[in-house]
């Protein structure tokens, strides 16, 4: 474990100590509900800082907002496997060249990997490059692929698809791993190299300076009420100043989007398209486990012109463990459907039930994933920083993997940042320094060969076939050319802007959960670890408090409540008994950003809550106190009907 982890100064120390007690004190979740107080016609539900400056807040006055702030050399902004290989390259680098180079890495979550969602299929390639002996060193790829299974769906059966040599969903050579597992590895592996990791801090703020370039980050303030006022123990966050800062958030970034407007970063390229992706961990009977398996199915339950589909890996660990899980692309039409429902449904399918009959759900998790390929990627340097992984989108879509690009693109991102940090002929424009040649590398490298090769695999399931129209352009153009058509498809737009008014659909009837096979959506929650202070203002924030109802409720029949797979939203009667106003349930938040992403209104941004917040997926293996716990009853009456 990474234990928080200060620079020395009596300020930093007291943090380090509060954290840690905030740590130890909230180690069991709550499911929290906060509801809002109305004002006037339209109640109060954005409470946040962002929305409501302080500056105009009396309540403000006088308190000192000063902050500490500490010099690196580089900043590092998520502790992923992009972020972690990124300050991995960089000591390796430093330790060759006999320099002394200081690199801070901040994370949002309360330990390296605690909000890592597991269950992946990685190719080791990048792997291999950063660290060649990765075997010896004890890195956790315990489960080779031994078997590839691919079919397609319909209500009641499953057409098996051969998968022929060279496709993308081969996986000779690949591992199952937790990759919550893997990722507090490499933590272990940059801590030893003299990286300073700070778990539990939350980047909020990104700082500049006066020429315009990235100065460096602000960790969040803590000791904030719900309703936004300071509490006696209020803190001010601390400041990272860096050469060069590197954002590392993963898919949507909070900070990453404000460095697309800030520095139009988006000018070039495609509008970004994600997916939703929900995954489970079970224990099953031994008699069905196959370790090594790996199988994906498109189709049922969904239609062929939603975009989406399932895989199961049979994990080789001490007990028989398969994680499955089931991924929704963010840009279907109908406001009724409801991914985690979706989900539920698939697992009582004839040819999956069977393998968890007699099973034991013990997690549950979701994230959302960058689905636009190559034509979505944005410019990946500015003044003072750069983005890596999936923050900018490089994961190969028909692959379903991400985490050998994003290493790899951190990687790179370091070799050319040592460059220039070493260089002695070095003359910047800007304080913050520009590193280009990073981007320039990338397209030279074999990351940027993938992606091309896969660009059109995607935006070709937008055909009048829908998902098997993309399988036969897959199955011909693909396989026969390599990606090296002279075209490049184009995605049809935001996700947001593709959802349909609810009476131009039909809504989707759900069965009920039995329990055994499919759940309700909170006990799935409370498997996650979710858990933040309740009292802190919602980290769900609006822009204008009024467009939840007005639209998106009277238009899309409140699609929040559906595509979130928490529960944060909810629409609740009034207490006068005519209408009904959003809830915001923020202590459920599993950190997917998939409401930023799939508001049709565009109103919900989504920013971090108190470090230390959020799941606590700790390799998607919950703590035996999280296998005792249970959701309360009276959460809402919302959820009864799951």
């Amino acid at each position: 474990m990474l234990f928080f982890c200060c620079p020395s100064s009596s300020r930093a120390a007291y943090q380090c100590f509060r954290a840690l007690k905030l740590i130890h004190r909230d180690c069991l979740p709550s499911l929290h509900i906060s509801r809002c107080a109305s004002t006037a016609s339209v109640p109060r539900i954005t409470t946040h800082y962002t929305i409501h400056p302080r500056d105009k807040d009396k309540r403000w006055e006088g308190v000192n907002m000063e902050r500490f702030a500490e010099e690196a050399d580089v900043v590092v902004v998520g502790g992923g496997p992009a972020g972690l290989s990124a300050a991995i390259r960089l000591k390796q680098l430093a330790a060759e060249h006999n320099k002394e180079i200081r690199v801070c890495l901040v994370e949002k979550a309360s330990q390296i990997g605690a909000h890592t969602l597991s269950g992946a299929c990685v190719e080791p390639r990048a792997l291999e490059e950063l660290f060649p002996d990765w075997k010896e060193r004890g890195a956790p790829l315990n489960t080779p692929v031994t078997e590839d299974k691919f079919g397609i769906l319909t209500e009641k059966s499953r057409i098996p698809v051969p998968i022929i040599p060279g496709l993308p969903m081969v996986n000779h050579g690949n591992y199952i791993v937790r990759l919550g597992h893997f990722v507090s590895w490499l933590g272990e592996q940059a801590e030893a190299l003299g990286v300073e990791i700070y778990p539990g801090c939350a980047a909020a703020e990104v700082l500049f300076h006066e020429d315009g370039s990235v100065k460096g980050i602000a960790t969040n303030d803590v000791g904030i009420q719900k309703d936004g006022a300071p509490k006696a123990t209020f803190e001010r966050g601390m400041e990272l100043h860096g050469k060069v800062t590197v954002f590392a958030e993963g898919c949507h970034g909070h900070l990453a989007k404000q460095m697309y407007k800030k520095y139009n970063l988006r000018e070039n390229c495609q509008p970004q398209s994600y997916g939703i992706g929900l995954k489970e961990l079970w224990t099953i009977d031994k008699k069905k486990w196959k370790p090594g398996r790996v199988e994906h199915t498109v189709g049922w339950p969904l239609d062929r012109h939603t975009y989406g589909g399932s895989f199961l890996y049979h994990l080789k660990e001490s007990e028989p463990l398969v994680a499955l899980g089931f991924v929704v692309g963010l840009d279907y039409q109908n406001p009724y459907l409801n991914p985690f429902r979706e989900f539920q449904r698939w697992k009582h399918h004839p040819t999956v039930q069977p393998t968890l009959e007699g099973g034991t759900r013990i997690a549950y998790g979701a994230r959302a994933l960058n689905e636009g390929g190559l034509q979505s990627i944005p410019k990946l340097t500015f003044p003072g920083g750069v983005l890596i992984g999936c923050s900018p989108g490089l994961m190969n879509v028909p692959k379903i993997k991400g985490t050998h690009t994003a290493m790899k693109s951190g990687m790179l991102a370091s070799e050319a940042i040592f460059s220039q940090l070493i260089s002695e002929n070095l003359q910047s424009k800007t304080k913050g320094l520009h590193v280009q040649e990073y981007e320039e590398n990338l397209k030279k490298s074999w990351v940027w060969k993938e992606l091309y090769a896969v660009r059109n695999i995607r935006p070709s399931c937008h055909s009048v076939l829908g998902v098997y129209g993309g399988m036969i352009y897959t199955g011909i153009f693909y396989w026969l050319l390599r990606g090296m058509e002279p075209w490049t498809l184009k995605h049809p737009g935001p996700d947001f802007a593709q959802l349909k008014p609810a009476k131009e659909c039909t809504p989707i009837e759900y069965p009920k959960p039995d329990g055994k096979i499919s759940f309700d959506l909170l006990s799935s929650v409370a498997l996650s670890g979710t858990n933040h202070e309740h009292d802190q203002p919602a980290h769900l924030t609006l822009k204008d408090d009024s467009i939840p109802v007005s639209r998106n409720l009277a238009v899309f029949d409140g699609p929040e409540q559906r595509f979130c797979p928490a529960g944060v939203y909810e629409y609740v009667p009034l207490e006068t008994g005519e209408g009904s106003r959003l809830q915001i349930n923020a202590q459920n938040c599993v950190h997917c950003k998939t409401c930023d992403i799939k508001d049709p209104s565009q109103n919900i941004n989504w920013v971090v809550p108190e470090g230390g917040g959020g799941p606590a997926y700790n390799g998607i293996l919950p703590s035996p106190q999280m296998a005792q716990f249970t959701p309360a009853d009276s959460i809402s009456s919302w959820f009864e009907g799951l």
